[in-house]
């Protein structure tokens, strides 16, 4: 791991990939999708438990279940974009781990600790998530990462019945640079960060 991005590299991850408020109608694959999960798999978690399980909402019949869901100020950006990803955490992935960690016995560490569980697979499915972010722009998408939605809803609508719980929600395609705020300043390293 001695290569390091270029600048262009950088930049199309971080320093100029903006959140979207809008969206061009581009469509994006089911292709991408699958590769995008390819690139995103790949990211750590603790003990490889790769918690997170994801939604690509695209359908018009899966999106008009998912607009109630959102709060109103983000239901015309679930409306535009092309994919909106629920990415959700399976309460029950450590009984993966034996499949995922098979070098040692995890699943019996995790089974029935409730406040280890809740933790782990909150903590790693925002860590895939973000993952999922990366490897979209890495591919050339852009994202729009959202929390304001009503989560018992968006469970309701989308996981009834089953050991998945949302997270949080972000939309992928081509966004509309003509939406983009202003970019907001951020934290100057003494403000955020201590080497000791």
């Amino acid at each position: 791991m001695s290569d390091r991005l270029s600048d262009e590299g950088l930049d199309l991850l971080f320093r100029t990939a903006r959140s979207q408020n809008g969206w061009l109608s581009e469509p994006v694959s089911d292709e991408t999708l699958k590769e995008l999960y390819e690139l995103l798999k790949w990211g750590p978690t603790s003990a490889n438990s790769c918690p997170a399980r994801f939604v690509f909402v695209k359908s018009p019949e899966a999106k008009e279940k998912l607009l109630p869901c959102m709060a109103p100020g983000n239901q015309d950006k679930t409306r535009q974009a092309p994919v909106v990803v629920i990415i959700a955490q399976d309460m029950e992935f450590y009984e993966q781990l034996p499949k995922l960690m098979p070098q040692r016995d995890y699943r019996s560490m995790f089974a029935g600790n409730q406040a280890l569980i809740e933790a782990t697979a909150f903590r790693n499915s925002s860590l895939q998530g973000a993952y999922l972010m990366l490897a979209a722009r890495a591919l050339g998408l852009d994202c729009g990462p959202m929390s304001g939605f009503d989560s018992s809803k968006v469970d309701e609508a989308f996981f009834a019945g089953s050991t998945w719980k949302s997270n949080f929600i972000c939309s992928l395609g081509i966004g509309d640079s003509t939406k983009l705020y202003p970019r907001s300043p951020r934290l100057d390293f003494d403000d955020a960060c201590k080497i000791v």
